[in-house]
């Protein structure tokens, strides 16, 4: 029987309870300046509410005030600090008007976490591929990652420090008959770029990891799959389960914060070993 095709891998995230801030909570980003593009729904919410429940002071970036705002005003109803911000990241001039905003508000940003991206299209063929959705689905990924890396990574390297996080996707890790592929050759590109970025700047104590998450159970793709066929789609896992959005925003903490302050370079696969060598 045939596999149903796989969802593109990093959908939106769960809305789920932003942790508290507890005495003697490990707090291994605390007093960071996080900035997380994409976080007003999605991992990049969960990614955001879990960097300021361990201390961060995180910038929420969406296109939709409101929705930014919400995230927002939940990790300050739980004891975090943050601020709301928009900004179209394919435009550089966008992209330093939120940058003077968020220096102005909390201060230079420490932690990059450069998450949005999407894929806006179902996989096609090649040859049925408009120019328009090819340039379309590139820039929403890969251009605007690297205008929001070079937008930020003067200031990281004047201050000689600075961590960045790129979202990559299973979908760029291997060669797939229903693969999306301008979305997984866009992500295979910020793999790179990424690893270009820890060659280059590591002298300046900057650090540049990916993560590439497999499907990931969120509100909306929860929603878009039916259950049989999330069954089906976890039982492919060594781990026989789908990723949650604390999956790829604990990795995030770990990578954000000086427990890896040796690790750079590198694309961490937050995937249940669905895409190692079989």
């Amino acid at each position: 029987m045939a596999v149903p095709p796989r969802p593109p891998a990093d959908l939106e995230a769960p809305h789920a309870p932003v942790p508290r801030h507890r005495p003697g909570r490990c707090r291994v980003i605390a007093g960071r300046v996080c900035l997380v593009t994409g976080s007003s729904r999605g991992i990049g919410a969960g990614i955001a509410r879990l960097f300021a429940a361990r201390g961060a002071r995180v910038a929420v970036h969406g296109r939709d005030t409101d929705a930014a705002s919400r995230v927002r005003d939940e990790i300050i109803a739980a004891g975090g600090q943050a601020i709301a911000v928009t900004g179209d990241i394919t435009s550089a001039a966008a992209l330093d008007e939120m940058r003077a905003q968020i220096e102005r508000e909390l201060g230079p940003v420490d932690i990059l976490v450069a998450n949005a991206g999407g894929n806006p299209v179902p996989p096609m063929p090649v040859d049925e591929m408009s120019e328009e959705v090819w340039r379309t689905t590139v820039d929403m990924n890969l251009t605007a990652t690297f205008l929001t890396l070079r937008c930020f990574l003067p200031g990281m390297k004047a201050r000689r420090s600075g961590s960045i996080i790129t979202i990559s996707s299973a979908a760029a890790r291997r060669p797939h008959a229903r693969s999306p592929i301008a979305y997984a050759c866009a992500k295979a590109g910020i793999e790179l770029l990424t690893q270009d970025v820890a060659m280059q700047l590591g002298a300046f104590g900057i650090r540049a990891n990916c993560i590439a998450p497999e499907t990931i159970l969120t509100e909306r793709s929860s929603r878009q799959i039916p259950q049989e066929m999330q069954a089906r789609m976890a039982s492919e896992h060594p781990i026989a389960r789908l990723g949650t959005v604390d999956d790829v925003a604990h990795a995030a903490l770990y990578l954000a914060s000086a427990e890896a302050g040796w690790i750079t370079g590198i694309v961490l696969d937050v995937a249940g070993g669905a895409v190692m060598p079989r």
